[in-house]
């Protein structure tokens, strides 16, 4: 019998993993199909036409898209083990530092990828938007309090893909001593059973990354590249 929930994916994005964790901390039982993004199926196509991207979720034949979006649908649908704060206010200030994470944090994240003054200005506003989701999160165990919620899953990305960057881009942003509580963060997110064996392969990740980072790299200074 075909399953009611199934989620299109990619094995490296962090935005379906967010999903993928969402939904196992749910208990939902779902069929994860993987895309190629390179060669986008005509199943992704017809179900995401506007955006063309995944994460994709298809429940009971209704077609959720974008990943904060979905993890809203999740919560509201399955009401077990909620994700977001009770609290109207804490429920807005969730979705704010969840957009922030994207906007600021994940955007210059890429752009590390570059050189020289373009590259120490990404690492500089990556810091800098490090110490305000650490200063939110405090001494709190996880964002949302004492389990992981909405929050922790929009942020998850920190714990995995950053630091496999900055072993492909030679540098560092996590210091301990700078960031205790993501420190600490990252550590009980990374073993909790919902998150620890939903991950990609690390060694996988870091040769992706860096393949993708060389391909932007080589795009974005074309002539340095000829010489």
């Amino acid at each position: 019998m075909a399953k009611e929930v199934k989620l299109l994916g990619f094995w490296t994005s962090p935005y379906v993993y967010r999903v993928e964790w969402a939904l196992k901390l749910k208990g939902v039982d779902y069929e994860y199909l993987e895309e190629d993004i390179f060669n986008k199926s005509t199943r992704l196509l017809e179900l995401n036409p506007i955006h063309k991207k995944v994460p994709v979720l298809v429940h009971d034949k209704k077609v959720i898209l974008e990943s904060h979006v979905i993890l809203e649908y999740i919560d509201e649908t399955w009401e077990q083990n909620p994700l977001l704060p009770k609290d109207p206010r804490e429920r807005a200030m969730a979705r704010f530092w969840a957009k922030y994470g994207d906007e600021k944090l994940l955007s210059a994240w890429k752009q590390t990828w570059l050189k020289g003054e373009e590259k120490a200005k990404a690492v500089e506003e990556s810091i800098e938007a490090l110490e305000k989701i650490e200063e939110e999160l405090k001494e709190k165990k996880y964002f949302e309090g004492e389990g992981i919620g909405y929050l922790d899953l929009a942020l998850g990305w920190i714990a995995y893909w950053l630091p496999v960057m900055e072993k492909v881009g030679s540098m560092q942003l996590l210091k301990e001593e700078k960031f205790p509580a993501i420190t600490s963060w990252i550590s009980k997110f990374l073993s909790h059973p919902a998150i620890k064996d939903k991950l990609p392969p690390w060694d996988e990740l870091v040769v992706y990354l860096d393949e993708k980072r060389e391909a932007r790299y080589n795009s974005y200074y074309p002539k340095q590249r000829e010489n």
